[in-house]
């Protein structure tokens, strides 16, 4: 295990708190997103904006559960790019999947007086080509 995947256990449970502060701790300064919801947020400050807005949003009687799925990591010293599909869950109070949907990310990290920061993040999903629909499930396995 790299020390890098702390920072997916770490979101995890950021967002299952709705704490804004640690969900924006894990992220650096001068962070770029590329998010599949937006064009582009740069800087803290319009990212953390975004995380209180979403976290605001889904019924507070409910939680929001991530699940990182099929994480790959190529570090080199002070550097490193993590990629994996994220499965975002609304669960109700008595603990049933109410809906889901998939992302794909990439983060880009640096290492910063010992501590992983991100300083890029992409997410994404497959766009249709004929009706330039997004896909929000990930197919199965072999399909």
């Amino acid at each position: 295990m790299h020390d890098i995947e702390s920072l997916f256990e770490s979101y995890k449970n950021a967002v299952l708190h709705r704490d804004v502060e640690a969900f924006i701790s894990i992220f650096d300064e001068d962070l770029r997103v590329f998010d599949m919801w937006e064009w582009e947020y740069n800087g803290l400050a319009p990212w953390r904006n975004m995380v209180g807005g979403w976290f605001s949003f889904v019924d507070a009687s409910e939680k929001i559960v991530v699940a990182f799925e099929d994480i790959r990591i190529n570090a080199a010293g002070e550097m490193a790019v993590a990629s994996a599909f994220a499965r975002f869950s609304s669960v109700s109070g008595s603990g049933e999947e109410l809906r889901h949907l998939y992302n794909r990310f990439t983060w880009v990290a640096q290492k910063k007086q010992g501590q992983w920061k991100i300083i890029h993040e992409h997410t994404s999903g497959p766009a249709d080509h004929k009706t330039l629909k997004v896909a929000l499930q990930r197919p199965a396995a072999g399909s």
